[in-house]
């Protein structure tokens, strides 16, 4: 069987990329901290492919006809897309795709009652994609990436239970459907708290940041469901910190485990809170 051989949640807000040669060297020091032990880390594991969990924002779909998961099939992702380029002020990128990896996942999640669309056609990307790749160097690491963009944005969209049980699916899917030498990573992109273009754009929910994080390193799920509720993470900055649900579709694929996380930091002009965590596993069985 396919093997999950490393899984992390990671943050992406935009600033992060074009804002860090000007933040405070305890700001500077707690974002590099983060992405240079998941790369680190990624990079140990040896995995073939990333299954990356991110959001969509409103930049795939329709309003009108939004899917809860997209898939990207294509055999390149390619970005940041051209209109977001000013926004995010990062570099150009191209990592190559896994057609074959995103089909299975395709098939596998419409056999066990997960609805998703795929795109053959090349996705667009913002700071979904883009910041971690960027900051972690995906594209020259040659691992093989198939996105996931979920929809945070226009309700009703799936909770945190559900995204859980779409997370087991996934590694049902990672056991039984994809070749037994496959090596698999799973990052979940987004978050933490933030509201973009709203109100409080400038507002960052330290509290909940940091009872997120400490949520997320302990293997308990129904605590994690029972304080982070979507409710919970729309008063923390509505439109943008649902974000964090994909961590949960991560947390969802490698069941209870423990974690650690490498610093916080909610500088404003982020205008959004940074923090991450590795999951801790050698090889989960999926």
């Amino acid at each position: 069987m396919a093997e999950i051989v490393f899984a992390a949640g990671v943050p992406h807000a935009p600033a992060v990329v074009g804002l860090f040669d000007k933040a405070p060297d305890e700001v500077r020091a707690v974002v590099s901290a983060t992405f240079d032990a998941v790369s680190r880390g990624l990079r140990a594991a040896r995995p073939d492919l990333i299954v990356m969990v991110a959001n969509d924002h409103l930049t795939n779909s329709r309003i009108t006809a939004y899917p809860d998961f997209i898939i990207g099939m294509a055999a390149e992702h390619a970005g940041p897309y051209e209109w977001f380029k000013e926004w995010i002020n990062c570099r150009d990128y191209v990592v190559q795709g896994d057609p074959e990896a995103a089909r299975t996942l395709f098939t596998g999640m419409t056999r066990r009652g997960v609805r998703m669309n795929a795109s053959a056609a090349p996705l667009r990307f913002d700071d979904n994609l883009s910041v971690p790749t960027v900051m972690m160097d995906l594209d020259t690491s040659g691992i093989r990436v198939v996105p996931i963009l979920q929809n945070c944005s226009v309700p009703p969209f799936p909770d945190g239970a559900r995204c859980i049980e779409v997370g087991q699916a996934l590694a049902s899917i990672i056991r039984e459907d994809m070749p037994a030498d496959l090596r698999v990573a799973l990052i979940g992109s987004g978050g933490l708290s933030h509201e973009p273009g709203g109100a409080r754009y400038y507002k960052i929910d330290e509290e909940f940041d940091r009872r997120f994080l400490e949520l997320a390193v302990q293997p308990d799920h129904a605590a994690l469901l029972r304080e982070m509720t979507v409710d919970r993470m729309e008063e923390a900055g509505r439109g943008g910190t649902a974000e964090l649900l994909s961590w949960f579709v991560v947390l969802g694929a490698i069941g209870e485990r423990p974690g650690r996380s490498f610093g916080y930091t909610g500088w404003p002009s982020f205008r959004c809170g940074v923090g991450g965590v590795i999951w801790d596993l050698e090889t989960v069985e999926a």
